[in-house]
This record gives C-alpha cells, sequence and structure tokens, in this order.
C-alpha cells in the first residue's frame, strides 16, 4: 500500500466532533472513518465492555454460588450432627428444596425489577440481603433456622443469574455473547474449586470461639458478600442507553451495534401486559425450559453431593474431610475452562444446538461411569466427564435462548421463565441422592435429565428453528410487515421476516 493509500490514524475525538447528546442517540459517530478505522474502534469498545462489565459480574455470581451450595460442604463438616438432623430423613433434602422453591418463584419478577430499578440499584441490593442470610446461617442452632435462612437466600439471589444473563444479552451482539455468558458462568465451576479450598482451610477454625466449623464457613462467606454488595453500587452499570462510563458516542456506537443485529433490547421501553403475553404464547419459551432443565437439574446435584460421592468412593476414610473437600476443587477447574472454550467455539462457529448435544453425550457418559463401576479411579473419572458435560449447556442454553427472543421486556420475561423452570428442577436434585454408597438412584435420574431434556430438547429447538429460518428466507412470512411502519415492524421483535434465528 503506497503512503497515499494508508488511513490516517484514528481520531475518534475529531470524528465525532459533531456529534452530541442532543443528537439522536443511534447518530453513527464514526460515519467519516474507513472501515479499517471503524473496526479498531469497534475492537477498542469491546474491550471497553468487557473490562467494565464483565470481570465484577464473574466476582458476583462466583460469591453467589459459592453461597448457595456450601451447605454442601458445610453437611460433610458435620451440619447435621450438631443441628440434630437425622441422616436418614428428609429433613437436610428439604433445605435444599426450599432455596430452590423461593429461587425460582422471584426470578421472572425479578428480571422485571431489574429493568424498573435499574442494575445498579438493584443487584447490590439483593447482594446485600442474600449476605445477610448467609451469615445468619453461621448462627442457627436448629433445622427450622435452617430453613428460614435458605428459603430468603433463595429469594435474594433469584435476581442475579438471569437479570446478569439478560443484562448481558442487552450490551452484545448474538454472535459475541455466547462466550460472555460462558465467562460469566464459569464463576459457578470456579465456585466449585474455591468452595471445596475455602472449604478446607475454613474447617481449621473449628472450635474457635466456640463456634464450629461449618458455622465459620457462612459466617465468613455471608460477610465477604455484604462487602462485596456495598462495593457494587460503585462497580455495577445500567443499560447501554443509560450507562455512565459511556460517553454519547460510545452509547451511539453500542446501540448501533445491536440495531444492526436486529437487536432493540437496550432501548428504552415502558411495559405493556402484551410483553409477557407474548412469552407466554411463544413456544420457544417451553421448548427453551425443556433444554434448560437438562443440564440444570444434574448441575445442581453435582454442585451440593460432589463432596459426599467423593467421600463415598474410598479414596479416603470419611472422616478425613479436608481431603475429601480437595478432591472436589480438580472437576470444577477443568469444567470451568471447558466452558470458556466452548462458548468462543460456539460464537465463532454462530451455532449453539450442536454443543449442546455433544455436552449432553459427554456428561452421560460421565455418570454411566459412576453408577457402573465401583473403581475409585474410574468413578472420580467420571466425576471429570460430568462436569465437563454439565457446566458449558448452561451458558449456551441462556444464550441461545437469548439470540432468538427479542424485545425488552419480552426477552427479561422469557429468560425469567426459562431460568426459573430451571431452577425448579434443583427440587429434584435435593432427593435423588439418598441412597449410598452407588446413588443408583440419584445417577440414573441424571442420565435421563441429559439424554431426554438436553439432548433431545436441542435437536427439537434446533429442527423447530432451522424450518423456520427455511421459511422466512423464501419469504413466506413477508406478509407480516405489509401495511406496516417501521416502529410497528420493529416491535415485532423476532416475529420480524429479516430475523433469522440462530441454531
Amino acid at each position: 500500500m503506497s503512503e497515499v493509500e494508508k488511513p490516517s490514524p484514528i481520531n475518534i475525538g475529531a470524528a465525532a466532533s459533531s456529534f452530541s447528546s442532543d443528537l439522536d442517540p443511534l447518530t453513527d459517530p464514526d460515519a467519516g472513518l474507513s472501515e479499517a478505522q471503524k473496526k479498531e474502534v469497534e475492537r477498542k469498545l469491546l474491550w471497553k465492555l468487557d473490562l467494565t462489565l464483565i470481570p465484577w459480574l464473574c466476582l458476583l455470581y462466583l460469591i453467589c454460588f459459592l453461597d448457595r451450595t456450601n451447605i454442601g460442604n458445610a453437611k460433610i463438616a458435620h451440619l447435621e450432627k450438631d443441628l440434630g438432623i437425622d441422616p436418614k430423613s428428609m429433613k437436610y433434602a428439604a433445605t435444599l428444596i426450599i432455596f430452590f422453591v423461593s429461587y425460582a418463584l422471584f426470578e421472572v419478577l425479578a428480571n422485571f425489577l431489574l429493568k424498573k430499578w435499574k442494575p445498579s440499584r438493584f443487584i447490590p441490593c439483593i447482594m446485600i440481603v442474600w449476605g445477610f442470610c448467609m451469615l445468619g446461617m453461621g448462627f442457627v442452632k436448629n433445622w427450622s433456622g435452617l430453613m428460614a435462612a435458605r428459603w430468603f437466600l433463595g429469594l435474594a439471589e433469584a435476581g442475579l443469574f438471569p437479570g446478569v444473563n439478560y443484562y448481558l444479552s442487552c450490551w452484545y451482539k448474538r454472535n459475541e455473547f455466547g462466550v460472555r455468558a460462558a465467562i460469566f458462568f464459569s464463576a459457578a465451576a470456579l465456585a466449585g474449586s474455591f468452595g471445596g479450598l475455602l472449604a478446607a482451610a475454613i474447617q481449621k477454625m473449628d472450635g474457635l470461639r466456640g463456634i464450629a466449623g461449618w458455622a465459620w464457613i457462612f459466617i465468613i462467606e455471608g460477610v465477604l458478600t455484604i462487602v462485596v454488595g456495598i462495593l457494587s453500587f460503585f462497580m455495577v452499570h445500567d443499560f447501554p442507553d443509560e450507562a455512565k462510563f459511556l460517553d454519547p458516542e460510545d452509547r451511539a456506537r453500542v446501540l448501533l451495534r445491536l440495531k444492526n443485529d436486529n437487536q432493540h433490547s437496550a432501548k428504552h421501553e415502558d411495559f405493556k401486559w402484551d410483553y409477557m403475553w407474548a412469552a407466554i404464547k411463544d413456544w420457544k419459551t417451553y421448548n427453551g425450559m425443556l433444554i434448560y432443565m437438562g443440564p440444570l437439574m444434574p448441575l445442581y446435584s453435582f454442585s451440593v453431593f460432589l463432596p459426599t460421592i467423593i467421600q463415598s468412593m474410598s479414596f479416603t476414610s470419611p472422616d478425613q474431610i479436608v481431603k475429601n473437600q480437595l478432591l472436589s476443587v480438580p472437576p470444577y477447574a477443568v469444567a470451568a475452562v471447558l466452558t470458556v472454550a466452548v462458548g468462543f467455539w460456539s460464537d465463532r462457529s454462530q451455532k449453539r444446538g450442536v454443543f449442546i448435544m455433544g455436552s449432553a453425550a459427554v456428561a452421560t457418559v460421565g455418570f454411566v461411569m459412576l453408577i457402573a463401576s465401583t473403581n475409585p479411579a474410574v468413578q472420580y473419572a467420571g466425576t471429570f466427564l460430568g462436569a465437563m458435560g454439565i457446566y458449558p449447556p448452561i451458558s449456551l442454553t441462556i444464550a441461545w435462548v437469548a439470540n432468538n427472543v427479542e424485545g425488552v421486556y419480552k426477552r427479561g420475561i422469557v429468560l425469567g421463565f426459562v431460568i426459573g423452570w430451571g431452577n425448579l428442577n434443583g427440587v429434584v436434585s435435593s432427593v435423588i441422592y439418598r441412597w449410598s454408597p452407588r446413588y443408583f438412584q440419584g445417577h440414573g435420574t441424571i442420565i435421563a435429565y441429559l439424554v431426554v431434556c438436553m439432548f433431545g430438547g436441542s435437536l427439537l429447538f434446533a429442527t423447530l428453528l432451522s424450518m423456520e429460518n427455511k421459511k422466512r428466507r423464501r419469504g413466506e412470512r413477508d406478509d407480516w410487515v405489509q401495511g406496516k411502519t417501521e416502529a410497528e415492524i420493529n416491535a415485532l421483535g423476532d416475529k420480524r421476516p429479516d430475523f433469522l434465528y440462530t441454531i
């Protein structure tokens, strides 16, 4: 390329000098730049978004998942014995069930409140509330107190996971969201690793100030949650049209990128009950619910009962609590890395279903190994395959559903239904691991969920979406926009004939 042909250095300020916040927020501030310069500006914008949004949200979910599943670590640290809970009764299972009931019931409402009250207020507030619930669990004296704390913990945590996934889907293009959702969710796998390490360390505080080791787990993690919740008032940002860390030019760039991707979910919109009915009447809502229950019930079984499962493998004696805690760390670490890798690969290929079905196959092999062998090495290898197959599809399913639902409130409501229903299946995960040491019922139930819901549901979703895309490409849906204004066409959301579904 000659000197004359080289593009001039990028000067965003000069290129956007005529742009002001008084203009249409979708005015292109980069209209005078070359294509190469626009790509460089977009690259810098994405880095800015990623570094500002993702790390702190990952920390929040790591804490969230740690707080909900640390009861599994507390269990093998003699929680049941100290609270007078009969191991043969359903009381421990009930403490798990009650969390999922309140968690699932409030998820749809939580996404509505997130949009209504703004993320910068809503997310820090719910964190502080569940931090106090966790702190209170360290001082319970009986089963009833533990049940009450777990109910309110589920209620407060209900707003984070569906809310953040909906929130992130309003910042990124559809082929960029998968890896971001995967990075965010990988915090759950890291929480499993970190939880085992932390529990092993805290367990050594057993008896300090007359407090049991399992209680210290709740107390320390509760205080940590409250502190991070307070800091979140300064670290969590609002939706793109109101986010204060963006200047007017960057705000316009984000909104234009979404508009060019046939998305309008980041723009301001007042709530109407029509959006609720649209979500309820959309078949994709129910297919998404079917798929999501596939990996989520196994996930909760795995995360809550893995320390107990490892304890039954005869690697160590049951009283070697710290070693059993530490053995739960490696499967989570591998799952965290694979979750991000699969999310990245899925975005690059712009495909979701095939990766979810492949993950179902991997997880099924892992749980078959657990159910078929008594060899501790084979069983432990099975936990790795189980984690590798369970964790990546969680974020991929969320990304897949979000990619195919358009509209400010509709997307939030659909994700609330999908995630809420998936979490309600945590009730099942709470009761299936009761028959040690082989856990035939538990492993068998998980295999059924993986095959029927995760694999079968994904195959059905991909097939139906592909059929609809073919109809839209053939022009069979063009009559849906005849006689409508541009605003009315945009209001159709994912029913626009030019909106092609992600397969």
